[in-house]
């Protein structure tokens, strides 16, 4: 099993797919001339806007479950691999591909908003659904059902392992609790949650992703504080690194860009056709608004909480870097204990947890035995971060579900729960080696499909974003922007040549209404 995954990572994760990433983002933030720098205090006022309806979510729900799909073990799990394969300068990578990331982030959740449709009384939107519309045809549909497959596949089956494998790692390095017991707790916390649909999904969102994050980047912020004077050397080494001017990094670069590409692509899925799914199911006038919201989202995932974890790694010293084969660049000892017994020098959580336990409880060297400060927090951070991860994962797929069967057969959702929570349980149980490979192709094959649809169908987002900034300039503040697509120039967007319109008008005759009984 092992070597056919590998053998199809090999082929996915190929340079076409790491350095197209990168062109991508690079083309869409030239296109739309830098706007993730030009509209990043539109981002952040967006965000809080309130508008939502019994069929939509609040743009800061909608930016939370996007988040909860973003900020994961990727966060904290996945740049500690980054940093073991690709050494300190893999962070500059990660840093590249989330701002460019920005671009096609928009993109794809503006074209989420743009064709979504109401189904089963909730706004659902994704790359299913602006494939089909977007492509038209037969051509549509079979782009279409081939990507929400894929997409089940992914995110019901081979991602939520890896989440739930992330935190038995953790809780078993601060705590005594056997892998099936922290397997059996999870079952029973995903199920109370995801039958309960979006609405039950972005509360739980709402209330612990931002808290927890918040938390997060404090205590990193607390970190660089007790390491202040060492600042300046950090991210000299990290850019130095990062174009082979580190000499003990230099037979590493072509591993470092691919390791920080992959995992920024991991940890943000800017472009990658997660992140639609939750940006469609929000209420908003104009689909530019959603769009701006969720490029903001890669900031924070990468910008912040990714960059807290690698300044408490590098900062502390407790890393290990892979010389590209059996041996080690950097050693420093730091290592997890699998549930087989056997010793995972490579990038864990055991990194992050080392790096706090080092800066709080003046741990020098590793000792596996030890657990302090950092090995619990890292442990509960973990926990609601992996866990928000797995109910987000569990929307995705469960969109996509209903895009296949339009709502019908109940039965199947209930179905597609079930093997959630069985590839949840499998995942605290099993190795995180091909957990992660597994997950790694299933990112790999909807970043490939999503990348090439968004490319097509790029031209209605980015109308939609110069119809916004004309708006936003007329009307003084992009709060009052409302989208009216001409028909014939975005075909298949029922919603807003139908739906939204019938609902201002509704609503017009409703205020009309109220003023003559005050009259």
């Amino acid at each position: 099993m092992q070597t056919i995954v590998d053998f199809l990572n090999g082929l996915v994760w190929s340079s076409p797919l790491v350095y197209g990433l990168l062109a991508v983002g690079l083309y869409f933030s030239l296109r739309m001339r830098f706007f993730q720098i030009r509209h990043f205090k539109e981002m952040i006022r967006l965000m809080f806007q309130g508008e939502k309806s019994p069929v939509g979510i609040s743009s800061f729900q909608a930016l939370a479950v996007s988040l909860s799909g973003r900020v994961g073990t990727g966060n904290i799990v996945g740049v500690a691999t980054a940093i073991f394969i690709g050494g300190p300068g893999a962070i500059f990578w990660m840093w590249l591909i989330a701002f460019l990331g920005a671009g096609s982030a928009f993109v794809e959740s503006t074209l989420a908003q743009i064709y979504k449709q109401n189904e089963d009384n909730q706004y659902r939107g994704g790359p299913a659904y602006y494939i089909e519309k977007g492509l038209g045809g037969k051509l549509g549909k079979i782009y279409a059902a081939i990507f929400a497959l894929v997409t089940i596949l992914a995110t019901g089956f081979l991602l939520p392992g890896i989440q739930s494998n992330s935190i038995a790692g953790s809780m078993t390095n601060s705590f005594p609790l056997p892998h099936w017991v922290i397997g059996a707790a999870l079952v029973i916390l995903v199920g109370l949650v995801i039958f309960g649909g979006i609405k039950s999904i972005a509360r739980v969102a709402s209330a612990v992703v931002p808290f927890m994050a918040l938390i997060y980047v404090f205590v990193a912020i607390i970190v660089v504080i007790m390491n202040i004077q060492d600042v300046p050397a950090l991210f000299g080494l990290i850019f130095r690194s990062a174009f082979g001017m580190e000499q003990q990094f230099g037979g590493i670069v072509g591993a470092m860009i691919a390791i920080g590409v992959q995992r920024g692509i991991y940890s943000n899925e800017a472009g990658q056709g997660t992140g639609p799914h939750a940006a469609g199911a929000a209420e908003v006038s104009h689909p530019a608004k959603q769009g701006l919201v969720q490029a903001f989202s890669v900031y924070v995932d990468t910008l912040f909480v990714c960059t807290a974890t690698a300044l408490m790694i590098l900062m502390t010293g407790m890393y290990n870097v892979s010389d590209g084969e059996d041996g080690l660049i950097v050693d420093s000892g730091v290592h997890q204990v699998s549930p087989d017994g056997e010793e995972n020098y490579g990038g864990t959580v055991a990194y992050t947890q080392a790096g706090l336990d080092r800066a709080f409880s003046g741990q020098e060297t590793f000792d596996v035995d030890f657990v302090g400060f950092g090995s619990y927090f890292i442990s509960f951070a973990l926990l609601f971060f992996c866990y928000t991860t797995i109910l987000a994962y569990y929307y995705i797929a469960e969109t996509n579900l209903v895009y296949l069967t339009h709502g019908r057969w109940p039965i199947t959702k209930i179905l597609l729960g079930v093997l959630l929570i069985a590839s949840v349980f499998y995942g605290t149980i099993n190795s995180a080696g091909l957990a992660w490979d597994m997950g790694d192709l299933g990112v790999g094959l909807m970043a490939w499909l999503n990348v090439i649809a968004i490319l097509i169908l790029q031209k209605p987002a980015i109308a939609a974003l110069k119809d916004f900034e004309r708006q936003k300039k007329e009307k003084g503040s992009g709060k009052f922007a409302i989208y009216s697509p001409d028909p014939s120039d975005v075909k298949e967007a029922d919603f807003w040549h139908y739906d939204y319109p019938k609902r201002l008008e509704d609503e017009k005759e409703y205020n009309m209404d109220l003023k003559n009984i005050d009259r």
